[in-house]
């Protein structure tokens, strides 16, 4: 989902009503998140999507959204998630934390969100279910 806020060619009016949605309450994210958009900038320079000047402009862009960064999560947690629902243990990590934290999950991520919806947990955005 922070992909699709960050990167051009992948906004649309679901993802943008959810980013203004989170100005509201800042979302909760694992620390692997910064990591994770670091990789897809680079790979999206290497594969010509973007410029490298692109760059400092996206990551001081990430660094402005409304989340707030709670550390790894629980170990114990995310490989149970990872294992039940046969995620990454980065997919879990996000599971994990929405489970851990009540919240809803915000993710584009059909495998993961199907896997919230099995531990009762509402998805954001375009999977979300009417």
């Amino acid at each position: 989902m922070v992909a699709a806020w960050l990167m051009p060619d992948e906004q649309t009016p679901e993802t943008d009503a959810l980013l203004d949605l989170l100005r509201e309450t800042p979302a909760l994210a694992p620390d692997l998140l910064r990591h994770e958009i670091r990789s897809l900038f680079l790979a999206a320079v290497k594969r010509q999507r973007v410029r490298e000047s692109f760059l400092p402009w996206a990551m001081e862009r990430f660094n402005q959204l409304p989340l707030r960064h709670l550390g790894p999560g629980d170990d114990h947690a995310v490989l149970t998630l990872a294992r039940v629902h046969q995620l990454s243990a980065y997919d879990a990590a996000y599971l994990a934390l929405a489970v851990s934290k009540g919240a809803a999950l915000a993710t584009l991520d059909r495998k993961l969100a199907a896997a919230a919806r099995r531990e009762t947990i509402a998805v954001l955005g375009p999977l979300a279910e009417p």
